[in-house]
């Protein structure tokens, strides 16, 4: 028969099992909030890492969206520009226009006049009565008009009405005394029109028919500049000399000669 121990002696037994099996309940729980804490700490670490890469991703997008919104204004800028000048061009084009208008007007009033006697002549006597008289030269004062009328759509800006109305007529009154200006107007209706090829067939037949008009010189610096244009600086170059030898003492070749030294 197996001994009990007394009671005295079972008490700190008991006491020290209850410690013992406390303990061993303690461990896992204290084990659990440790682990806990940990992954609240890596969660906190996350947080923040994920909000500072966040602020730099909108930080960015700022700084993004302020290049776009400067891009666009310095485009605007630009636009107004570019529009300010284009204006500005037109408007000096239009002056230039009115300008050698006017001035061809000057010229034309120095210029000597062909007398009615000496463009209108009856036919020979000696040919008889019955013989159809000869055609006259023309009439000046139609011509004036007809010219007049050209020059004005130039002014007023209808380069393809006066480059028609100055192409007909060059054909239709080859002899008279304002050909070699429509001629040259011609041309520079041709140039507003952006075609250097024709400009320059016609600026050279004030050079090659009428070599000592007072437009022969403008005619010739306005070859150059369509040679130019058109990409042929050799060309360009011998129509500045030519203009510079031929004609020293004007102020197309004063220009010529600035335009050879660049």
């Amino acid at each position: 028969m197996r001994r009990l121990l007394p009671p005295v002696t079972r008490r700190p037994f008991m006491l020290a099992l209850v410690l013992a099996l406390g303990m061993a309940l303690l461990r896992p729980v204290h084990a659990g909030l440790f682990d806990d804490d940990e992954a609240r700490q890596q969660i906190r670490d996350l947080a923040i890492k994920t909000n500072e890469r966040l602020d730099t991703i909108a930080k960015g997008q700022i700084d993004l969206a302020n290049q776009i919104q400067a891009l666009r204004e310095e485009n605007a800028r630009l636009r107004g520009q570019v529009e300010t000048l284009t204006y500005e061009l037109e408007a000096a084009r239009k002056r230039q226009q009115d300008f050698y208008v006017d001035l061809d007007g000057r010229l034309r009033k120095l210029e000597p006049k062909s007398t009615p006697a000496a463009e209108v002549k009856a036919a020979d006597d000696s040919a008889g009565a019955t013989e159809t008289p000869r055609k006259t030269a023309g009439d000046p004062a139609a011509e004036t008009r007809e010219y007049e009328a050209a020059l004005n759509m130039f002014r007023a800006g209808k380069v393809k009405e006066a480059a028609s109305a100055l192409e007909s007529f060059v054909r239709s009154r080859p002899d008279s005394t304002l050909t070699p200006g429509a001629y040259y107007w011609l041309g520079n209706a041709y140039y507003s029109l952006r075609d250097c090829r024709k400009a320059i067939d016609a600026q050279r037949q004030v050079v090659g028919k009428w070599p000592g008009h007072a437009k022969a010189p403008d005619a010739l610096l306005n070859v150059a500049t369509c040679q130019q244009e058109l990409g042929d600086l050799k060309g360009a170059k011998t129509s500045l000399e030519t203009l510079v030898a031929k004609y020293p003492d004007t102020p197309a070749a004063t220009t010529a000669k600035q335009r050879l030294k660049k």
